[in-house]
Formats: structure tokens, sequence, C-alpha cells
């Protein structure tokens, strides 16, 4: 069997290994530790030497270094009270709208997806200060459940994002730009579900109540305590846009800036310094662990030739640039219902990575990486909501055990259908998504 045959022949049996639900980081180093054994023809020193040579580059890239950091400022956030300032201040201002409530959690969502760069923490996070005011004004279950699933998506969206520091590490992009590249478009999916919710209640009037209006003396205190959140924003982001420090020194600056802010806010003791480091350690365990089996897979892949001659293959048959990314992001759509994003990023970008670049879509190396990233982002992260295999949804759902999963699949495809309207305007108007990039 051929080295090509061989990177063909892994899909299915690392797909068949995930749908028996082994661990994707264990399923990829497995595939690629079989491939490349085969590969050299049953000798196992080059094998030991390419474990022991990817270990040590993996986990010694500068890089990587972000990522606990922007988990660590995303564990103090949530600590520090910033999810509960957020909300009450954007409740303070639409609160007694038709569906303000709702449009608060999601603008709420938002500020906190700035600090903090997960999703399921964002949903997680929200969740537990804006359910029980939904449910307290009235709002449905399922509503209720479905805006909070889909407001976390906004966390791997608005910069700072984790899994865009994984897409700029794989594809040797500008981790500053990409944030950039990704402000309008998070700021565009807010707005869409805003007006989502806005339609939905005006369909299902029953699904949403309302609130007394609060004075205006009291929405300015409201929003003057959103201070923290704007100062760590701009300084983390600012200062990485004006090049006062680079990424990972802004994301340590940010962790610092967020733990300083739960010590004065007499929510940080010991006890929940070591909670959230040891949170920090867990889930950058968990991401490293899939980078270094997606590294092994991925260079198993390169040796196969995989990536080139679907490229080749592709170019080949003269297919529309347009249709192949039509088709690539359906495939995102409907993988993504099955797999987690950040395995879904590391598996599949080297594969359509090098297909997307050889094709001529009229604009230059670098805006085509950061576009085709920014879509890919997005898609994925539908597939957070999407049912049957939403990760937000079966988060929010945990959190109130009393909405059969049923209504809020309903619900939430409202949600998706504007993430659908939005994919579809990004890939018409490239320009939304690059005209902020400096050059």
């Amino acid at each position: 069997m051929s080295n090509l045959e061989l990177g063909f022949w892994s899909f299915p049996i690392l797909l068949i290994m995930v749908f028996l639900r082994a661990p994707i980081g264990l399923a990829m180093l497995l595939c690629g530790f079989g491939g490349w054994y085969f590969a050299m023809g049953g000798n196992p020193t080059p094998l030991l030497a390419k474990l022991k040579s990817e270990t040590y580059t993996t986990f010694s890239s500068y890089s990587l270094s972000i990522i606990p950091m922007f988990l660590l400022m995303g564990q103090f956030a949530t600590l520090s009270g910033m999810s509960s300032a957020l909300f009450k201040a954007a409740e303070s201002m639409v609160g007694h709208r038709r569906g303000g409530v709702a449009m608060a959690a999601v603008g709420a969502c938002a500020g906190f997806g700035a600090i903090c760069g997960s999703s399921l923490a964002t949903a997680a996070t929200m969740s537990k200060v804006a359910l029980p005011e939904l449910r307290r004004y009235g709002y449905s279950g399922g509503f209720s459940t479905a805006t909070l699933a889909a407001g976390g998506t906004l966390g791997i969206l608005i910069p700072p994002s984790v899994i865009l520091v994984i897409y700029a590490i794989l594809t040797e992009q500008n981790i500053a730009k990409l944030f950039l590249a990704a402000f309008v478009p998070g700021i565009l999916a807010a707005l869409g579900y805003i007006i989502t919710i806005s339609i939905y209640v005006r369909l299902y009037p029953d699904a949403a109540g309302t609130r007394p209006a609060v004075p205006m003396a009291e929405r300015w205190k409201a929003l003057a305590e959103t201070w923290p959140v704007l100062a760590i924003f701009g300084l983390v982001v600012g200062g990485i846009y004006l090049g006062w420090f680079t990424p990972t020194e802004g994301s340590a600056i940010g962790a610092a800036g967020t733990g300083f802010v739960a010590l004065m806010s007499k929510s940080l003791n010991w006890q929940v310094l070591r909670d959230s480091l040891l949170g920090t350690a867990r889930t950058t365990a968990m991401i490293f662990f899939i980078v270094l089996g997606a590294g092994f897979y991925n260079g198993f892949l390169a040796l196969s030739g995989v990536p080139q001659f679907m490229a080749d293959w592709v170019l080949g048959q003269g297919f529309s640039p347009w249709l192949v990314l039509t088709i690539i992001l359906i495939f995102y759509l409907i993988f993504g219902c099955l797999m987690d994003s950040l395995s879904m990023i590391l598996l599949t970008v080297p594969i359509f990575f090098p297909v997307i670049s050889a094709m001529d879509f009229g604009m230059s190396t670098e805006h085509l990486a950061i576009w085709f990233g920014i879509l890919v982002l997005i898609v994925v992260e539908v597939g957070l909501i999407t049912p049957p295999v939403g990760m937000n949804l079966f988060i929010i759902n945990a959190m109130d055990k009393e909405t059969p999963m049923g209504e809020t699949y309903k619900a939430v495809m409202f949600f998706v259908g504007s993430d659908l309207v939005r994919v579809a305007i990004l890939v018409l108007f490239p320009a939304i998504t690059l005209f902020i990039l400096p050059g």
C-alpha cells in the first residue's frame, strides 16, 4: 500500500475511533503513530525519533504560551463578578423592551467574550447570571436556553480567541491581524442575535415577558461598574494592535489585570486562586494533548502527500474557487454538529488550507488566509449550537434541567438561521472582514 493510500485510509479509521468515543487527541495520535509506522516499512526507529522531536517542538513553541494565559484570564474574569456587572448594565439599558432581557444576555456574552476567549466558559458563566433573570421575567425555557447557548458562541469569535490563536499557529498568520479581522464579524454576530430575538418575540409573544424600566441614574451607575472590562479589553487588544506588546505579552497582562480586579473585588482568595490555576492547567493540558496528536497526525498526512494531492486534484478539475469554498463550509457545518471546534480546526485546516491557498479569490495570500480563518471560525461556531451534538446546548440544558432539550432545539434554529445569513454575507463581501486591516 502506498503512502498516499495510507493517508486516505487514515480518515475513516480516525472517524470510527471518534464515534467510538475515543478522545480526539488520542485518536489523532494513534492514527499518526500507525501511519508513520507503516509508511516507514515497519521500522520503529524513525517513528520513535519523530515522537521525541514532535513532542519537544510542539511544547517548546513560544506561540503556544499565549493559550494558558488567556485561559487564566477567563478564569479570573469568571470569578471577579465581571459577568454579573456586564449583564446588569445591559439589562438596565434594554431590559424593559420586549425581549430586552434576552438582548441584554447577548450583549453581556459579547462583552464577556472580549475578556474570556472561550465559548463554553462564556455560555456556562453567563447562564448562571442571566438564566434566573430570564425565568423571573417570564421568558420560556427553550427561548432562554437557546439565547444563552447562542450568546456563548461569541466567546470564540470576539477577540481574544483561543481558537483563532490555534488557527494562526497552524497557518503561520499574524495573531494580531486575525484578532482585528474578527472584530467586525463578532459585532455582526451580536447584532444578528439581537435582531433574531426581536423577530422571535414578535412571532411568539408569550415566550418573553417584560420588566419595569430602570431610572436613568441607575443605568449610568450600572454602566460605570463595567469599567474593568473596558479597561482590560482596551489595554490588551489595543496594546496588541498598537504594537505596545506581543500577543503573548498581552495575554499575560490580561491575566494579571483580571486577577487584580478579582483581588480588589474580594472574590480572590487562596482557594479560588488554587482552583483557577488547576482549572487552567487541566484545560491547557487537554488542548496541548490535542495539539500534539494533531501535529503527529498532520505530519503523517504531509508525508503521505494527501494535502498536496487534494490541492492538485481540485485545481485539475477546474472547479470554481467559490464552489470549492462553499463545499468546504458545508462540510464544516455538518461535521461541526459531531465534533468540538478545536478538534475540527486542528484536523481539517492542514488539509483544506492548501486547497484554498492554491485558488484565486482576487486577494493577497495573507488576506485570503485571514478571511478563510474567520469564515471557518464562524461555521465551526455554528456547530456549537446545532443539534444533535451542540456543546453549548448541553452545557446550558445541564443548568436548566426543567427545560426539555427539544424546546431548546426548536428555539435555537432561529439563531442558526442568523448565523447562516451572516456566513453568506461575509462570503459575498470579503471587504467586511478585511477593510479594517492595515495596508
